[in-house]
């Protein structure tokens, strides 16, 4: 009877066990191993579907749409991006909303627990975590709210500044939209501590290839894009310049040569997010690529601004009578985020706008990149030439719409302003937090 309850109480222990689903925040970041666990998760975030996978790049350049590209999907959510008609209820930006968020509080849960990082590793923690965060806040205030000087930056609504872990959701969770100048000056403080962070050589396997992590020239280039977007040109071409200076990136000879990387990542490639099998998503290939859903096609209007023998022009696909991009084709494909060419032609731009020549003439940028995709050189250029370089070769990179706010063009008949050309704040989000006000044009 004695080895009978004995027996009982072994197996009553064994099944009395606390949920492994739920981990006490007291002990869910104890070690510098957990810390390093939770920023690989961040990375994981970053990459995943609705945030830099692809979504976040799609919807911009669906909204972007003037006749390029046409839509032939059956999703409503991509759809009404493309007919700049979306709906408070859009599920697609409320996931680009809530999952752009769950990734910042990961970067702030690693930012709230350095102290358990080993010295060695401290600020290269740091530096990834502002990094993504910074790079997300970015993302997330260029496309939910007005466009940096359409109107007073110190009072147009941007987006709630979280910069501190959220264990619990209630009262004291729900903030207020902060303002576009506010949230603008977070993501440049969290660029520069990264940028000086950070290291300067990519992180490589035993095997030497780069593993996606971010180094410092990734928080300039991402730098380079905000001050641009700010019309700060010349801190963009410093930014830029600092990039194209390291010697770290080159571009590839040819420009296919960026794209369809499957567990590797190109010398061109300044920060891509990492996709297998097991993690991170490439939805880019699933609405371009004709080995998929191929909902979006290529129309003549796209192909008439490409000159003779220019090799972006070629990097297409014909299926059915339909015209398919090849950028996004292979399965796990890497995502693109920053390329060494993106560098060249803000360089050019900015030193363009303030007749400087940081680093090189705007002329000899320019030409580098036309040379690349097998063009003569320009003997002089301008601001038109310039933009339709940029607006050429970071096609379906998801910059369009952004580039065509800052530099105030239309789109269509949309002025760069249009209530219609900014995201509603989820319904979801109004619902449940009462100290957030809906952009103007929704209801």
């Amino acid at each position: 009877m004695a080895a009978t309850m004995l027996a009982m109480s072994s197996c009553g222990d064994r099944l009395n066990l606390a949920p492994t689903n739920q981990i006490d925040q007291s002990s869910a970041l104890q070690t510098s191993s957990d810390v390093q666990a939770a920023l690989l998760g961040s990375y994981n975030r970053l990459g995943s579907y609705y945030v830099l996978g692809g979504q976040v790049q799609l919807s911009a350049d669906l909204l972007a749409n003037n006749g390029d590209v046409a839509w032939g999907g059956t999703f409503v959510q991509p759809g009404q991006f493309n007919t700049k008609n979306i709906l408070v209820n859009n599920s697609y930006t409320s996931l680009i909303w809530t999952d752009s968020y769950a990734t910042i509080n990961i970067c702030n849960n690693i930012l709230a627990n350095l102290d358990k990082v080993t010295e060695a590793n401290r600020a290269r923690f740091e530096g990834e975590a502002r990094f993504i965060r910074g790079t997300v806040y970015f993302n997330l205030v260029r496309l939910f709210a007005k466009t940096w000087g359409d109107g007073d930056n110190t009072a147009n609504p941007g987006v709630p500044l979280v910069l501190t872990p959220t264990t619990v959701i209630g009262n004291d969770s729900y903030v207020a939209r902060n303002s576009v100048s506010q949230v603008y000056a977070q993501v440049i403080d969290d660029l520069t501590k990264a940028e000086a962070a950070l290291p300067a050589t990519a992180y490589t396997t035993t095997a030497g290839k780069m593993t996606g992590q971010a180094t410092k020239w990734a928080a300039a280039g991402m730098l380079s894009r905000v001050y641009l977007m700010q019309l700060d040109y010349t801190n963009a071409a410093a930014a830029a310049n600092r990039v194209i200076q390291s010697g770290v990136y080159q571009l590839n000879a040819d420009y296919e040569s960026s794209f369809n990387l499957v567990n590797q990542n190109s010398p061109e490639n300044i920060f891509s997010t990492q996709v297998t099998s097991q993690a991170g998503d490439n939805s880019l290939r699933t609405f371009y690529s004709v080995n998929e859903r191929g909902d979006i096609t290529i129309t003549n209007n796209l192909f008439a601004q490409f000159e003779d023998g220019d090799a972006r022009g070629e990097f297409f696909a014909e299926d059915g009578g339909s015209v398919y991009s090849l950028k996004f084709n292979t399965q796990y494909s890497n995502v693109p985020i920053l390329r060494l060419a993106e560098m060249y032609l803000t360089r050019a731009e900015a030193n363009f706008r303030l007749n400087t020549s940081t680093g090189a003439t705007p002329l000899a940028d320019v030409n580098r990149i036309r040379n690349r995709v097998g063009l003569a050189n320009l003997t002089t250029v301008n601001l038109n030439a310039i933009l339709k370089e940029r607006k050429l070769e970071l096609l379906f990179e998801g910059e369009l719409l952004h580039d065509l706010k800052r530099t105030r063009r239309t789109v269509g008949s949309l002025a760069f302003n249009a209530n219609n050309l900014v995201m509603p704040i989820p319904f979801r989000e109004m619902q449940v937090n009462n100290m957030l006000v809906q952009n103007p044009g929704y209801n």
